[in-house]
């Protein structure tokens, strides 16, 4: 009898005991289910987080770009600024050196014209003076000075673009000629030019002196 009540009593322990560890394995499967729950939930708050924090960096990334783009656009912008600064500086420029060039040149020309004019009353009295001397003595050495002085200023004025107008027999010119009298003439039509009595001259196509001419009526 003892020993059955022994037993039963070391059945009852033993079934205490195995109550009692699968309360506690039960207890303990609950509390990592809830450990992993908890878990989970911080790892999905953990995701959201750096998913935002995420998305921002990205954010700032695309407002740096459009910061460089736009201060790239402003850079281009007074790229061209200045370029077109520079252009029109350049085309001013050209204009100027052209205009100066221009009126380098009229000055000169005018100078030239002034001289020329002031030199053909010298030229007059040459050819006056060579065509005063006889034929005979034409070969002394005051004549023969005299016509190379003369030939040689005549070359002076051809290599400066200084041209005689053709004026006898040549159809009257207001232009070219400056009439002082009226002939009669068979040889020549009217409206001609029938003698010359001063030479005029042309310097690069512009009058430096009329001639002086007699027309035929």
């Amino acid at each position: 009898m003892a020993e059955n009540e022994e037993l039963k009593q070391e059945t009852a322990e033993a079934v205490e005991t195995a109550e009692a560890v699968e309360n506690a394995e039960t207890e303990a499967a609950e509390e990592t289910a809830e450990a992993v729950e908890g878990t989970v939930e911080d790892v999905e708050e953990t995701e959201a987080e750096s998913g935002e924090t995420g998305e921002q960096p990205e954010k700032e990334k695309k407002s740096f770009f459009k910061k460089k783009e736009k201060k790239k656009d402003e850079r281009d912008e007074m790229i061209e600024q200045l370029t077109d600064q520079y252009k029109r500086l350049m085309a001013e420029f050209d204009n100027y050196r052209k205009r100066t060039e221009k009126e380098k040149a009229t000055m000169y020309d005018m100078g030239v014209s002034r001289t020329v004019e002031k030199l053909l009353p010298v030229v007059d009295n040459f050819e006056r003076g060579l065509a005063s001397v006889p034929e005979g003595e034409r070969e002394t050495p005051t004549y023969t000075g005299m016509d190379m002085i003369y030939k040689q200023t005549v070359k002076m004025l051809t290599d400066l673009g200084v041209e005689p107008i053709d004026a006898v027999g040549k159809e009257f010119d207001p232009n070219l000629h400056n009439a002082v009298m009226q002939v009669e003439n068979e040889e020549l039509e009217s409206g001609s030019v029938a003698q010359e009595l001063q030479k005029g001259y042309t310097y690069k196509g512009n009058v430096v002196r009329h001639s002086m001419v007699s027309v035929v009526m």
